[in-house]
């Protein structure tokens, strides 16, 4: 099945490493050019630029498809702004935005201070704000169609019993978010949809499976920990055209976790 995506410029955030790195390797094997935004903190001393360069090298060698790293902070307005430019400059015009940066840190409401519960809010729903509204403004002033793929989370339908509250109250809030959007969009052509995960075998969960993996697996009803490539197929599928008449939807990857 053709996705019509050749030559298509996306933007993926959080996209040096996990469920991230899948999406770019997915939107790039369908010819789009990607840029690959990383977390660049020099406050936190987080710099993931190693994994971006060595991924971008990736795709241009096995996809013949331009990749472009770009380090910054999704939570602050400014590098939002220099990513958009950076990856109209180098690559094109910005036709799809992937939300996929995200924080899941494990803390007990009762343990839980409000600058970590900020922290993952201000990560996890007000990036994903601030680089929807930057790709709704230049889309809108150029007057041409867009799509946004949000990631969510199983959480934001469960909740969490694991002390990730924090992490379930912003992807439940980005699910809100994004239906809000769509409807605002949809008469000009941007199409805004999410992707809930459940268990996958990344980085960010490779903690909690190794404590735990049979507590998660009894949740599964087909039985087994998702690769990220498998929900990074239906990230691309949606930012693709053959999803043109979805818009404001949720699709449910969790194995059977959550069934709606």
């Amino acid at each position: 099945m053709d996705l019509n995506l050749k030559n298509r410029v996306a933007i993926v955030t959080g996209g040096s490493r996990g469920l991230g790195r899948a999406i770019c390797l997915g939107l790039a094997a369908e010819g789009a050019h990607v840029a690959i935004s990383y977390l660049r903190d020099p406050d936190a001393k987080i710099d993931l630029s190693d994994e971006a360069a060595e991924l971008a090298k990736v795709i241009r060698a096995g996809h013949a498809v331009k990749a472009l790293p770009v380090g910054g902070d999704v939570a602050q307005a400014a590098d939002v702004a220099r990513l958009f430019a950076a990856a109209e400059r180098e690559l094109g015009p910005v036709d799809i935005l992937v939300n996929n940066a995200g924080v899941w840190p494990t803390a007990f409401v009762r343990d839980m201070s409000q600058a970590e519960f900020t922290r993952v809010l201000q990560i996890n729903l007000v990036g994903a704000f601030l680089t929807c509204r930057e790709a709704v403004r230049r889309w809108l002033a150029a007057n041409r169609p867009g799509r946004i793929v949000n990631i969510t989370s199983q959480a934001a339908f469960h909740g969490a019993t694991s002390g990730h509250a924090h992490y379930a109250a912003s992807k439940a809030g980005l699910v809100s978010f994004s239906v809000s959007l769509a409807r605002e969009v949809a008469p000009h052509g941007i199409h805004v949809n999410l992707v809930a995960p459940g268990m996958m075998r990344t980085d960010m969960a490779r903690d909690a499976l190794a404590a735990n993996e049979q507590r998660y697996l009894e949740r599964i009803p087909l039985g087994r920990v998702a690769e990220a490539s498998e929900v990074a197929d239906v990230v691309v599928f949606l930012a693709s055209d053959r999803a043109k008449y979805m818009t404001g939807a949720t699709v449910d990857v969790t194995g059977g976790m959550l069934m709606r």
